[in-house]
C-alpha cells in the first residue's frame, strides 16, 4: 500500500480503514514479526478478535482509547490476565508495524497491560504424592507403560509439556557416564538443551520402547495410541488428558494441579532437597534467576510459621489467665 504515515494518532487515515484487516494482512504482519508457529496462531486470534469489537461497535478509524475499551472488555469477560496481556501484545505489535508501513499509526503505544502475579498458580506435589502417582499407574499395556514414562520424566527432570512432545527417539544420548535427552528448549530453534535422566527413568523409557517394539531414530519418542492419530506425536491435549487421569487417581484433580503441576514439583522438590539455587537455574532450564526465585519464595513463605506461632500464644494466655 503506497499510504502516507499520519503521525498525529488522533486523526484517522482516509484511505484505510480498520475494516480492511484481512487474512492477507495479518499474514504479512505475523511474518514481519518472525515468531514461532504457536505464537503467531496466538496473535492471529488476537487482532481478529481485536476486528471483530471494531465492527461490533462500527469503529471504523480507532484511536488510543478504542484499545483499552478493547482491553477492559477483555477483562470483563473474566479472561485471565496473561491471556489480556498475550491480546495487548499482538495489539501493540500489529500497530507498531502498521506505522512502520505508514499503514496506520501507532494507537496502542503507551497502553498498559494489565499485571499479572508472578506467584504461581498450581499447586506442586509432594514427593509422597509423586511416589503415589507413578504408583497408580497400570505399567500392564503400552499406554500404561507410555503414560508412566511420561508423568516419571516430567516429575524427575521438569520437562514442559512441549519438550515431551517434540522429543525423538535419537534425542536420548548416552554424555560420558550420564544418560541424557536432548530437548527443543523454549524459545529455542533447535535442540541444544539437554537434560540428565536418571537410571529408574531410562529403565521406564527403555521398557515402553521394547513393548512399542517397531520405531525409527527419527520418530516421536512417545506417541499416540488413539486410532485417530496412532503413532503419531502427541498433542498438548493429550498430555494434559494423561495428567489429569492419573491426578484422579489419587483424589487430585482439580484447578489447582495441571500438567505443568509435574514440572513444578521437580523444581520445587530440587530446592526442598537443598540444592543451591544457582543448580537449580539450570536444572529448570531458566534463563533469569528470578524466575527460579519465585519457587524459593513460595517455599520460604510455606516455612514461615508466624500464624501458628500467634495462635498458640493466644490460646497460651487464654489459658493461663
Amino acid at each position: 500500500m503506497n499510504l502516507q504515515l499520519i503521525n498525529n494518532t488522533n486523526l484517522a487515515i482516509s484511505s484505510f480503514n480498520i475494516q480492511q484487516i484481512d487474512d492477507t494482512l495479518i499474514q504479512s504482519w505475523t511474518e514481519y514479526v518472525d515468531v514461532k508457529k504457536n505464537s503467531a496462531t496466538t496473535y492471529k486470534r488476537a487482532i481478529k478478535q481485536f476486528s471483530i469489537y471494531l465492527s461490533k461497535f462500527q469503529i471504523r478509524y480507532p484511536k488510543r482509547e478504542d484499545i483499552i475499551s478493547f482491553r477492559d472488555s477483555l477483562t470483563a469477560k473474566g479472561l485471565k490476565a496473561t491471556t489480556v496481556q498475550n491480546y495487548l501484545i499482538a495489539v501493540k505489535l500489529f500497530f507498531q508495524w502498521t506505522e512502520q508501513m505508514g499503514i496506520y499509526p501507532d494507537i496502542a503505544r503507551h497502553v498498559k497491560a494489565p499485571k499479572v502475579s508472578r506467584n504461581h498458580k498450581k499447586d506442586y506435589f509432594t514427593s509422597t504424592q509423586s511416589k503415589d502417582l507413578l504408583d497408580f499407574i497400570d505399567t500392564s499395556t503400552l499406554k500404561g507403560k507410555r503414560d508412566y514414562a511420561i508423568i516419571f520424566l516430567m516429575i524427575t527432570c521438569g520437562l514442559r509439556t512441549e519438550e515431551v512432545i517434540n522429543a525423538n527417539v535419537e534425542d536420548i544420548y548416552l554424555h560420558g557416564d550420564n544418560t541424557i535427552l536432548y530437548i527443543l528448549g523454549k524459545a529455542r530453534s533447535e535442540k541444544a538443551d539437554y537434560v540428565k535422566i536418571t537410571g529408574p527413568v531410562e529403565s521406564a523409557i527403555r521398557d515402553y520402547l521394547n513393548k512399542r517394539n517397531e520405531y525409527a531414530p527419527t520418530d516421536p519418542l512417545f506417541v499416540s495410541t488413539s486410532n485417530n492419530n496412532r503413532n503419531g506425536r502427541l498433542t498438548t491435549r493429550t498430555i494434559r488428558d494423561i495428567a489429569k487421569s492419573v491426578y484422579k487417581k489419587i483424589g487430585l484433580a482439580d484447578n489447582r494441579h495441571s500438567a505443568h503441576s509435574l514440572r513444578h514439583t521437580a523444581i520445587t522438590l530440587a530446592l526442598l532437597a537443598g540444592n543451591d539455587i544457582t543448580e537449580v537455574k539450570q536444572f529448570a532450564r531458566h534463563q533469569n534467576i528470578d524466575t527460579t526465585m519465585i519457587y524459593n519464595h513460595a517455599l520460604e513463605f510455606e516455612k514461615n510459621h508466624c500464624s501458628e506461632d500467634v495462635t498458640n500464644m493466644v490460646f497460651q494466655n487464654n489459658s493461663d489467665s
